[in-house]
């Protein structure tokens, strides 16, 4: 019996492409996760395994879908193995059904963490590049130092901003923000300064 899984790594992504091309390729049963694959428990991939019986194969569209570390690929490798479960994946023609197939399963798993790494290196070296010359990450803080001043002067100001909702309209930032900036004890001060 073929069974299906597929994984996305955030809650807004979609996994219908993974699925279809799981249908296509003849799963009788899809499980179906929105986990990042760093994460250690993996509770639908436990649960597809726990389904899969002796013989079974294990169908996924890509190695990243199943595991993003060489220790999850081999940990679910190793289970597979000991449960006599083949694994197929997809994308990268592999099928651990043949000695051909295991041998280029454990080679791409190599690379595909390996090119990973490589990510991470190069964010990380060119965020600190960036660093050096004198540019911070991430977007501009949207609360600025005339924000902070009008906000103090409207809070100061309750007959013209009787609302806070007024101020944080007019300053054009979110609540979140707002409040950060201004919490309850600090609105209550600038209040009294009228």
């Amino acid at each position: 019996m073929l069974i299906g899984y597929a994984r996305v790594s955030t809650l807004d992504q979609n996994p219908q492409m993974q699925t279809d091309a799981l249908e296509a390729a003849g799963c009788e049963k899809i499980f179906t996760e929105k986990l990042s694959g760093s994460k250690g428990e993996r509770p639908q991939l436990n649960a597809a395994l726990e389904y899969m019986r002796k013989g079974d194969t294990l169908v996924v569209w890509k190695l990243s879908r199943l595991a993003r570390s060489m220790r999850q690929i081999i940990s679910t490798a190793h289970i597979l193995e000991q449960r006599q479960i083949m694994l197929k994946i997809l994308t990268q023609n592999i099928d651990t059904a043949t000695p051909e197939g295991r041998l280029f399963f454990h080679v791409t798993a190599a690379f595909d963490e390996f090119q990973r790494e490589l990510i991470v290196e190069n964010t990380r070296a060119g965020i600190v590049a960036a660093r050096k010359r004198g540019r911070v990450g991430g977007r501009p803080p949207s609360m600025t130092e005339d924000k902070i001043r009008n906000a103090e002067s409207m809070l100061k100001d309750d007959e013209n901003y009787p609302f806070i909702s007024d101020i944080i309209k007019q300053l054009g930032i979110g609540r979140t923000t707002f409040y950060r900036h201004f919490p309850p004890d600090r609105i209550n001060a600038l209040r009294l300064q009228r």
